[in-house]
């Protein structure tokens, strides 16, 4: 696969990397910008999706240990919610590697669309959770309720992700009773050891192509410090919208060829 790139090909893959890098720290949807250019520039769907997770697992970790105080009480939930978040990852990954490249091409442009859907209502699932939150307490009862919801989550988060962190966030609002912040910390672990689950699997797949792995990994971290600095300057609305609209352009040509 890296015959068939050059020198401007790399220089494409850094600047789309560095931008889903600080895409995701603003508003998320960063696949949605990495994963179009992958397969616009000839590696093949199935590849460039095995190689799109296992580049973008470095930005999970950083956004899980920039929230490690907020998880320091919920030590049950991990326990209980990390074997969900593995069982499922490995599962979607598992899926993948078995989907035929003609098959996962046909179904690229409805889960474009569907991660560009998640995107569009990640405000409104926000807005509802926090006022939810607001008239509830923990209740340790509850927990329980969002281990399967979240291991169904987990198993797309293998097979494709872009939009993981909105379902796993809306499922943890819907079952579980606490604050936002808190449920914002859980969100972010689960969807680490998702991603992290199916980058390893992906490891032996042989499907990675390592030297756009390398140069994703590193222009999404560039990018999700530079999205960290241009957070207070950037409306989240707006760069979310110009990412649905970017979705929706790209499915629409899925959907032509």
């Amino acid at each position: 696969m890296k015959e068939m790139l050059n020198l401007s090909n790399y220089i494409i893959i850094a600047l789309a990397s560095l931008s889903a890098g600080a895409v995701n720290s603003i508003a998320g949807g960063g696949t949605l910008i990495t994963f179009p250019v992958l397969t616009a520039l000839g590696i093949p769907a199935v590849a460039a999706n095995i190689t799109n997770t296992v580049a973008l697992c470095p930005g999970y970790l950083g956004g899980s240990l920039s929230q490690g105080k907020d998880l320091l009480n919920q030590k049950k939930r991990l326990w209980l919610y990390i074997p969900a978040a593995i069982v499922g990852g490995l599962l979607g990954g598992i899926l993948l590697q078995v989907t035929p490249e003609v098959l996962f091409r046909e179904l690229v442009p409805y889960l474009i669309l569907l991660a560009t859907a998640l995107l569009v209502f990640q405000p409104i699932v926000r807005s509802y959770l926090t006022r939810r939150t607001k008239t509830t307490g923990a209740q340790p009862g509850s927990d329980i309720w969002g281990v399967v919801p979240v291991g169904i989550a987990a198993i797309y988060g293998g097979y494709f992700g872009a939009g993981l962190s909105i379902i796993v966030l809306a499922v943890l609002g819907i079952t579980v009773d606490d604050s936002l912040t808190q449920l914002n910390a859980l969100k972010q672990t689960i969807a680490l050891i998702t991603n992290l689950t199916a980058g390893l699997f992906f490891l032996f797949s042989g499907m990675v192509v390592w030297p756009v792995a390398l140069v994703m990994a590193v222009g999404s971290l560039l990018g999700g410090a530079l999205g960290g600095k241009l957070a207070g300057h950037v409306q989240p609305n707006v760069l979310r919208w110009i990412v649905v609209v970017i979705g929706l352009i790209v499915a629409t040509l899925y959907f032509i060829r």
